[in-house]
């Protein structure tokens, strides 16, 4: 075994056997999901809106832009945009989650962060409307900047807004670091890239001191893959000859592999909300 094989080992038994397990109650809160992109509810927090559901829970998830970026040199950017809009509502109907209770602001992909102040009134606004006694949102330290900017936009609305919510940051990129990704790669960029995610999370040790909750998800995790490859676009290779890349090349599948374990973490928190 290699010393990052113990290491990544390690760190996963310390998760499982910290005492912060989520109680099953969760599973009959009403919850809002924000999403950077098509794919992100589902990688983070999929297990938890699958035992929601099946509790009968009231869960409404919003995707906060369009996709076009993934394959935008493949594909006619209006037709990724369609591709990528039916993709999450396949997937959010395997997680149990309706049509009616998916929402799409489609700002564009890659500039959400220049959208903060024009998107929180829309997100105020579906707060409103749903009422949720939790909100999920991406890690506020994950690197890509709409994930960045979804956080912030709907911290921003939740100031404004007049009830208390339980708020739960899932990660998506947090993952992308030494020791869950291997430095053994031959593309130099993406090398470079996980040197300063491992440098940035003090060599994955962020993983215990910032989340502070895990959710047993093993009884849905088939159910999870399921609702993941609905996002065909982002797993399966649509145009092999012209090197269409899915989610399974990123980090030579290391990456991918971090969302299929029997857990998801969680930071959670409360938002005392404006009153």
């Amino acid at each position: 075994m290699s010393f990052r094989d113990w290491l990544r080992q390690r760190y996963w038994q310390r998760i499982m056997k910290r005492p912060f397990a989520l109680p099953t109650a969760v599973f009959q809160q009403s919850a809002l999901v924000f999403a950077p992109h098509e794919d992100d509810e589902t990688l983070g927090c999929g297990g938890m809106i699958l035992q929601k559901r099946a509790a009968g829970a009231n869960v409404g998830v919003v995707f906060m832009t369009d996709g076009r970026q993934s394959h935008a040199h493949l594909m006619p950017v209006e037709e990724l945009i369609a591709h990528r809009r039916q993709e999450a509502l396949d997937a959010c109907r395997v997680l149990g989650v309706a049509e009616d209770h998916v929402s799409f602001l489609d700002f564009t992909d890659g500039y959400l962060s220049e959208a903060v102040e024009t998107a929180v009134s829309p997100v105020l606004d579906l707060l409103q409307q749903y009422q949720p006694a939790e909100v999920f949102i991406p890690y506020i330290k994950e690197p890509p900047a709409d994930h960045v900017a979804t956080n912030l936009i709907v911290m921003a609305a939740l100031k404004q807004y007049s009830q208390p919510v339980t708020v739960y940051e899932y990660p998506v990129w947090f993952w992308y670091h030494w020791p869950w990704v291997s430095l053994d790669l031959h593309h130099q960029g993406e090398r470079k890239a996980i040197v300063k995610n491992t440098l940035s999370t003090f060599l994955g040790w962020r993983l215990f001191t910032d989340f502070n909750c895990s959710l047993d998800i093993s009884p849905v995790l088939a159910q999870k893959c399921l609702a993941l490859e609905q996002h065909k676009t982002q797993m399966f290779s649509l145009m092999p000859d012209k090197g269409w890349l899915t989610l399974h090349d990123v980090a030579g599948g290391d990456w991918l592999a971090c969302f299929f374990q029997e857990k998801e973490i969680y930071r959670r928190f409360q938002s005392l909300g404006s009153s």
